[in-house]
């Protein structure tokens, strides 16, 4: 508790991908309050073709509800 999925486009090295994930893994510690220990990142790199359908529809269309952050586009309009 907690893990952390981030799903973006390939093209990031590995260095920037580990920086991306420390970052996240020290503000989960922070305001969540818990160790460094209990906390897991996982990135997935999609291709922009795979995106509506492998991310945004069952990420964010159907999960609206437990979203916290909207995003500002929508790949199927």
């Amino acid at each position: 508790m907690p893990h952390v999925i981030v799903k973006l486009y390939p093209g990031r090295s590995d260095e920037k991908k580990k920086e991306l994930a420390e970052a996240i893994m020290k503000d989960v510690v922070s305001i969540a309050r818990c160790t460094e220990s209990a906390v897991s990142v996982a990135i997935e790199e999609i291709t922009p073709e795979d995106w509506p359908e492998k991310v945004y529809k069952p990420d964010i269309l159907e999960k609206e509800e437990k979203l916290c952050i909207k995003p500002g586009y929508n790949p199927f309009e």
